[in-house]
């Protein structure tokens, strides 16, 4: 018998984990966008227009990965 397909759970607002995207890690909702790769991004100095025109993904995305890495 087949299980039905897992959704993506919404751990914090932008963020879902999803066992079949990026190994469960956390990832921005709609993307498979790491959130780490955005913190390591701001974390190298990058501002976040920067990260949101290079990653495919909104400022307001990268401002939840930074919530998310605050909680």
């Amino acid at each position: 018998m087949r299980r039905p397909p897992r959704k993506p759970i919404e751990i914090a607002r932008g963020i879902v984990v999803d066992s079949r995207v990026r190994f469960g890690q956390p990832t921005i909702k709609g993307t498979r966008v790491p959130v780490s790769v955005l913190l390591d991004e701001l974390a190298a100095g990058s501002e976040t227009k920067e990260i949101s025109r290079e990653y495919g993904v909104t400022q307001e995305d990268v401002r939840a990965a930074i919530r998310f890495a605050a909680q």
